[in-house]
């Protein structure tokens, strides 16, 4: 049995099977309609989540098996002071599998540790979200036509993206990459990620305030939105939401081939008249997490094997 908590849970070669597979029902969903039949997906969100929490859902029901869970803490009995270990111990008589969100860092590493099914984390606080990793791997592997040699910018919030977290870390396993990180000076990227990840492994990259300035090296613009729910003074959320917003001016310089990813939800760090340029791939980011997420439910239930 095996749990996804963190994106370095999984080796590349895992990773790489996972994405071949994702792009094997891609190509031919029929043929994987009925792997989990008769196996049910609990979806523990104690936090608020639209695209996490439906593309697991409509992952498991594409491949023919069942949901149940609930879609916020105080829908549960974590609203009474039930433990994360005392609840899992109970969804592991109701369901084969798990994705768990929590506001906490660490929790579903916890659940894991009490789980006799296993345990997918939908994010961590600002911790990680390795399924968003599996879904941005999958989006660049499909439109860049490949992992290695990219020069991937993140913008926006560096401090609190668990998604930025997660990708970086899952990023520096593949030859050729470099990071762009653009962000003001108060959302940089945590000093353990820079120190343990980056330095430690000796990944190129730099840190500029300066989007458009950077704009022509990026062969991926990885744009997050400040998020209001993780700041502790609502002053300095207000004074840092609107730092960057992507319009298209500030595409003028950029490459032709460049993709605009984000893990969404946007609030307006995206100008809407973005979404008509052919290089906005974040809807379809969205859609690529569905068939990540039936992959990963596959292998998880070493199901890989069978097909209907």
């Amino acid at each position: 049995m095996r749990h996804l908590i963190n994106p370095m849970d999984l080796s590349t070669e895992e990773v790489n099977n996972i994405l071949a597979l994702a792009k094997k029902i891609m190509a031919n969903p029929e043929k994987y309609a009925h792997v989990c039949e008769g196996k049910k997906l609990a979806t523990l969100f104690y936090e608020p989540s639209t695209r996490t929490r439906l593309s697991f859902e409509a992952a498991m029901l594409n491949l023919g098996g069942k949901t149940l869970g609930f879609h916020s803490a105080d829908s549960s009995s974590a609203s009474k002071g039930e433990s994360v270990a005392d609840t899992i111990r109970i969804i592991n008589c109701y369901a084969d599998i798990v994705a768990m969100r929590h506001p906490k860092e660490g929790a579903p590493l916890v659940a894991s540790k009490y789980s006799r099914i296993p345990v997918i984390n939908a994010g961590d606080g600002g911790h990680m979200h390795p399924t968003q990793t599996l879904t941005d791997l999958l989006t660049m592997s499909e439109l860049n036509g490949r992992l290695e040699n990219l020069t991937i910018g993140f913008c926006g919030d560096l401090k609190f993206g668990r998604t930025v977290h997660s990708l970086i870390n899952a990023m520096v396993r593949y030859p050729g990459v470099k990071f762009v990180l653009i962000s003001p000076e108060e959302l940089k990227i945590p000093a353990y990620l820079r120190e343990e990840t980056l330095d430690a492994k000796g990944i190129p990259y730099k840190e500029v305030s300066n989007l458009e300035a950077v704009m022509p090296e990026l062969d991926v613009l990885y744009m997050t939105r400040v998020q209001k729910e993780r700041f502790f003074n609502e002053e300095d959320y207000i004074r840092l939401k609107d730092t960057f917003i992507l319009d298209k001016k500030k595409l003028e310089n950029a490459k032709q081939d460049m993709y605009i990813l984000h893990p969404l939800p946007r609030v307006n760090e995206i100008a809407v008249e973005v979404d008509d340029d052919p290089r906005a791939a974040y809807f379809r980011q969205a859609q690529f997490g569905v068939y990540a997420r039936m992959a990963l439910i596959i292998t998880l239930l070493g199901l890989a094997d069978k097909e209907v």
